[in-house]
């Protein structure tokens, strides 16, 4: 090489890497990306900001866009069984997938029907739980939440909060009634509205993930429906009495995808950040996030999780846990509105 080649090299070097040092990448995200210990690693390597803007709600995240202005984000975390839709609004851009580890998946959260739209990959799971029943251990036991119609049943008047998500509930509700989450229509509706406003008429309170969390851990309830390892696995070491149960109809299973904007002004460090969330280090740090801990959908994060981490997300019982949860219900705007409706009268009763 020589000195000019030398020079010039130096000087394209020094260039991208004070390029770096100002760039800030802007994501939208769920609450348990929010930690600094879960960014500060990417941020350090390659010398950014990582801007996060916490939601909840697919809705939430798409109010926000309208009003943004192309360019603002770069990353986003959203419902798995939401990817189609946000795709067909034009928001995500494909991934390159020859960089993102699909070797170590679990094979469930590949999800090929709701990331691959026409051949192209626009997301990639990255965490994911369940949506079933957390209770206090030391008031009930788990053969008292084997069967999840009891939850609707008047049995536990008053000892109950429900999470206030109407699909994961719905969901629910429509397992414990025999239902196939992939196939309900307007024709089921009326079961699945019946069986919850008769829960919410034994609810002491329905509220949002923090508000959930609280309710059972202070002990101001004793069964949340709608909770799993995600409210209680956090707390396993100081609230050893919190447990939960997929009953014997089984449960939901959510997912959350993520994946770069379309539109993102800096796409090549956006799939560099989603290369970062899926690695080994950042999926055991999103697993055991502060907000609320879940399974990490690379199982290479079990080289980083410790054997008590792993025991408090329950991970030998993967198995026989996503055999049993179907997804949470995908339904069209027809069914959707109405399933909303559906969710106004039981808030409101």
């Amino acid at each position: 090489m020589t000195k000019t080649t030398l020079l010039a090299a130096l000087v394209g070097s020094t260039c991208l890497a004070n390029a770096a040092l100002s760039q800030e990448l802007n994501a939208l995200v769920w609450c348990d990306h929010t930690d600094a210990s879960f960014v500060a690693p990417f941020e350090e390597e390659f010398g950014v900001t990582v801007n996060l803007k916490e939601y909840e709600g697919t809705g939430a995240a798409l109010s926000l866009i309208e009003t943004s202005q192309p360019g603002d984000w770069d990353v986003l975390v959203v419902d798995g069984i939401d990817v189609p839709r946000v795709v067909a609004a034009g928001i995500l851009g494909p991934l390159n997938t020859d960089e993102l580890p699909y070797d170590t998946l679990f094979p469930e959260l590949v999800m090929e029907e709701n990331h691959v739209i026409d051949g192209v990959t626009y997301a990639i799971s990255e965490k994911y739980g369940y949506n079933t029943v957390s209770f206090n251990s030391e008031v009930f036991t788990a053969e008292d939440m084997a069967d999840m119609t009891r939850l609707w049943s008047g049995d536990f008047a008053g000892q109950l909060a429900v999470y206030d998500y109407y699909l994961p509930v719905m969901g629910m509700i429509a397992v414990g009634l025999g239902m196939d989450t992939a196939t309900l229509s307007m024709d089921d509706l009326p079961a699945i509205e019946e069986a919850l406003l008769a829960l919410k008429d034994s609810a002491s309170s329905v509220g949002e993930v923090v508000s959930s969390q609280t309710a059972i851990a202070t002990g101001e309830v004793d069964i949340l429906v709608g909770g799993g390892e995600w409210v209680t696995a956090g707390l396993t070491a100081d609230l050893p009495n919190l447990d939960w149960i997929i009953p014997e109809q089984g449960a939901v299973r959510w997912s959350q995808s993520i994946g770069v904007f379309a539109d993102s002004a800096q796409p090549d460090l956006a799939q560099e950040f989603v290369k970062y969330v899926l690695s080994p280090e950042g999926q055991a740090a999103l697993a055991t996030s502060s907000c609320y801990w879940a399974m990490p959908a690379n199982a290479a994060a079990a080289d980083v999780l410790t054997d008590d981490q792993k025991r408090a997300l329950r991970w030998d019982d993967q198995a026989s846990y996503l055999a049993r949860a179907l997804l949470y219900p995908a339904p069209d705007a027809e069914l959707d509105a109405a399933m909303q409706d559906v969710w106004t009268r039981f808030l409101a009763r």
